[in-house]
């Protein structure tokens, strides 16, 4: 296991439910483990975006997620964006923040896109250079989340996991392992979603996302705007037999259910985290958890 608590379940926190949220909380009556804020959300000089994410890490923690630090990119990192993402961590406090192994812009221009960078050795050691020079200014290690793609490069010259690993191991950081993504990926691309997470190292995974994606003809795409499927959450059962307890997030962005709403689907995930650490715990490696419901994996999940 990593040397990241273990917070159990939380789900991302979004505006539509920012007050609720914030009055449950208050009252005790917030069931989830941690929440997670987009750190651009609340990189501001004032206001309710400034307030919301200290008053609520008085009650329960509050980690940091980003999407805009460009840790692919050919820019030179950009040092307003990390001052003031600093001083959001110094506000915060947060147990870990986390941003995408991707590029997000060029040319100074942000695409507000999380790109895919090629596998290849040179893509790998600069992108840890600049996560090494990301974690020096911060004075702390962060992690970095797998993103989906929908093309593969010519040049690439590894697997995504080997890349992952590679980038993580080089730069000495976390991994928040997105398993969404990597089944997207998997049908998308046509690899083998546990070998992918058999590779991953346990002593590296701060957090793991799960999130619902949409069908569009041959593809999966990864839009945050459903339950989680039932093929998600066997491979991430799988994923918690391999890693131990993980701090799990739930996200969701788009078409968002009421708060009870996103609080049931959390829920249901914390069934299966219970009962998965529970099986691994006495053994029982071979069995689906209960309430996963979920077919095997074959190594083609399209077969």
């Amino acid at each position: 296991m990593s040397d990241a608590p273990f917070l159990g379940v939380g789900f991302g926190l979004r505006a539509p439910h920012s007050g609720e949220v914030l009055a449950r909380a208050e009252r005790g009556a917030l069931r989830a483990g941690f929440l997670e804020a987009i750190s651009e959300n609340h990189m501001v000089r004032g206001g309710r975006p400034r307030r919301v994410p200290l008053a609520l890490r008085e009650h329960l923690p509050v980690v940091l997620h980003g999407v805009s630090l460009n840790l692919g990119g050919a820019d030179p990192l950009d040092e307003a964006y990390l001052d003031e993402l600093e001083a959001l961590v110094r506000r915060v406090e947060p147990p870990w923040l986390s941003d995408h192994l991707c590029w997000t812009g060029v040319g100074g221009r942000n695409l507000h896109d999380l790109l895919p960078l090629p596998h290849t050795e040179e893509a790998l050691r600069h992108a840890a250079g600049r996560i090494r020079r990301v974690q020096e200014r911060l004075g702390r290690r962060i992690a970095v989340e797998n993103v989906s793609s929908y093309l593969r490069f010519a040049a690439d010259g590894m697997s995504e996991w080997e890349f992952l690993v590679g980038v993580a191991e080089e730069a000495d950081c976390g991994i928040l392992l997105d398993v969404n993504n990597v089944y997207v990926n998997a049908w998308n691309h046509g690899f083998d979603a546990r070998r992918y997470l058999d590779a991953i190292p346990a002593g590296r995974v701060f957090q793991i996302h799960l999130a619902g994606h949409s069908v569009s003809g041959a593809l999966r795409i990864d839009t945050h705007d459903h339950p989680i499927c039932d093929e998600v959450m066997e491979l991430y059962a799988h994923a918690i037999r391999r890693l131990g307890p993980v701090s799990t997030l739930v996200e969701w962005d788009d078409r968002l259910p009421d708060l009870d709403g996103l609080l049931a689907e959390t829920e249901r995930v914390g069934r299966v985290l219970e009962a998965t650490l529970e099986e691994r715990k006495h053994g029982a490696s071979g069995r689906a958890p209960r309430g996963a419901a979920a077919p095997a994996l074959a190594a083609d999940p399209r077969a």
